[in-house]
């Protein structure tokens, strides 16, 4: 075995590297179905090998990836990046058109598709795009390409030639990559005139994974994890997936919509040695089977007595930590604020959790600290590699916008210079979040200063594009797209004098806003659909440059 390469150098190199010390150790499933091995994973990276060769494929070609999780989305899009290829993943959820906009924007050549999916695409025209393979089969069903479909079948036959004395660990040799090269293109919406390719290099992949060592140093190639965050989002792409595979870890994929209890029964099967999450997951629990029980009046009682007050909370936190799989190091919460509430006290409780910090254009970590040192309502401190400093004469006490500098940052937005000038202040990058530091370092975020919403998964929503299409409906004045308990809330200034001519009462208008809301829903991705319609009765207020003032109708989540 040849010496192992520094995570500082080569993304690829550590892949390899991973799979021939691997080679008979399981390494992806589909939870509750089949497993690959490392050697499995290999053979069939090799083997889309020889067809992007086929197709003409060079190094820097675009390769987009677009389904749920599953083990052919993971081996996809190793085959892409160990080739050389720039990886395009796309968010399923996305609305069929937005999915199309992506491809042809990134310039695709070869495209990876759910089934599901491309049944409500078939008919699109994908301009650019020269081969489109279905991953549930890994067949191509279209190509401009006419030896396409003939090299994809044959493949067993071209493995043999390519490999006479058969394929082993030591045929691998993937592509060299270099730090300040671009990896992946990451798209923080999926809707023309809002999506932004966040152009990530391997020097931020790199940085990331090297983080997750020095976080979780327990793990390694006996560890196991439950990807249930999208794979197609940074947050899990690379602490579910990306970083398992370069230390010999076995992940599993729930391939079905992740709800607690799903996600429970996968944690006490699998036992993970690492917890990924994002709040909503953590608040269902907290709110479901705890809040419940600690609401009862006798346990509230002993909640308030000494020594029964210890033994309570510890069978709390026991039971919790056996209900995650009982293995677990810690919990790592992101992607999204947590609940106030739910946070207090599951650190009253000591329950062995963190919350984190990051953004795509990160890759997504900012901030973080292990479980036993963190402080209630902070996302921790500047991670390894990664500066913070906050735009503000007082630091300490007047919030500012968190700015950031270090390797985990992305070189720009894909074909977008203005936004990449817009994004970056003497070299710092605006994260466009508010916060304070205090004396010891530890970030406290106060909201966003731009209007962009995180969705209970980490997904950007961005309400202008909801309410564009919602200004355009009869009867509405004014919109204006809020979030209240993880759902989209559309807050409706109507035209009242029209209703009136029109003789409708109160009632009879929201009937017609809910209507044109339904309407709306059709055209928007599932994680920002509106949940239901408000009317305000006065024009909303407005800054001098006629702007929402949208702070003004934020939505408490604690309340």
């Amino acid at each position: 075995m040849s010496k192992k390469p520094s995570r500082k150098k080569s993304l690829n190199a550590l892949l390899e590297y991973s799979f021939k010390k691997n080679w008979d150790r399981p390494a992806l499933s589909n939870y509750n179905q089949e497993t690959l091995y490392y050697k499995d994973v290999a053979r069939k990276v090799a083997q889309l090998h020889i067809f992007f060769e086929a197709c003409g494929i060079q190094p820097g070609d675009r390769i987009a990836v677009c389904s749920k999780n599953q083990v052919n989305w993971a081996v996809s899009y190793l085959a892409a990046m160990t080739y050389g290829a720039v990886v395009v993943p796309i968010l399923h959820e996305f609305q069929p058109t937005n999915v199309a906009h992506l491809v042809t924007h990134c310039e695709a050549r070869i495209l990876f598709i759910g089934d599901i999916i491309w049944r409500n695409m078939a008919e699109m025209e994908l301009p650019g795009v020269e081969v489109i393979v279905t991953l549930s089969d890994l067949k191509v069903v279209r190509s401009v390409n006419p030896n396409a479909e003939a090299v994809m079948a044959d493949l067993e036959n071209r493995m043999q030639a390519r490999y006479p004395d058969g394929f082993n660990a030591e045929s691998l040799d993937y592509f060299p990559d270099q730090p300040e090269s671009l990896a992946l293109i990451s798209y923080t919406s999926g809707t023309s005139g809002f999506s932004k390719g966040v152009m990530i290099p391997y020097r931020a992949l790199l940085s990331n994974i090297q983080f997750a060592c020095e976080a979780e140093p327990h793990m390694d190639n006996n560890s196991r994890m439950v990807s249930m965050l999208p794979t197609a989002h940074m947050y899990g792409m690379i602490f579910e997936f990306l970083f398992e595979m370069t230390i010999g870890a076995h992940v599993f994929f729930l391939t079905r919509l992740p709800s607690p209890k799903v996600i429970l029964e996968a944690m006490s099967t699998v036992k993970p040695d690492t917890i990924i999450s994002v709040p909503l997951v953590i608040e269902k629990i907290y709110k479901n089977m705890l809040l419940p029980f600690i609401s009862k009046k006798r346990i509230k009682m002993m909640l308030n007595l000494p020594v029964l007050d210890k033994m309570v909370k510890n069978k709390i936190r026991d039971s919790l930590v056996q209900a995650f799989g009982g293995k677990f190091g810690e919990v790592i919460i992101g992607g999204a604020p947590f609940n106030r509430e739910a946070e207090a006290f599951f650190k009253r409780i000591n329950f062995p959790f963190t919350i984190g910090y990051g953004m795509t254009e990160c890759a997504p970590i900012i901030t973080y600290v292990h479980w036993d040192k963190t402080k209630l309502y902070s996302c921790g401190k500047a991670a390894p590699r990664m500066k913070i400093k906050i735009d503000s004469d007082d630091p300490k006490k007047e919030p500012g916008e968190v700015l950031v500098k270090g390797e985990n940052v992305f070189l720009g937005y894909y074909k977008n210079e203005m936004a990449t000038r817009e994004a970056f202040v003497d070299g710092w990058f605006r994260t466009g979040d508010m916060g304070i530091i205090d004396g010891d370092g530890y970030l406290y975020l106060k909201g966003r200063c731009k209007s962009m919403i995180l969705g209970p998964s980490g997904q950007n929503i961005y309400p202008e594009e909801i309410e564009s299409i919602l200004n355009n409906m009869p009867y509405v004045v004014e919109s204006l797209v809020v979030e209240d308990d993880y759902k989209m809330v559309a807050l409706i200034y109507p035209d009242f004098e029209q209703a009136q001519e029109d003789g409708l009462d109160r009632e009879q208008l929201q009937e017609k806003l809910t209507e044109g809301m339904q309407l709306a829903n059709l055209e928007l991705d599932q994680y920002c659909k509106i949940h239901h319609v408000e009317i305000v009765d006065q024009e909303f207020e407005k800054t001098p440059k006629r702007s929402i003032k949208r702070y003004l109708y934020q939505r408490d989540k604690n309340q």
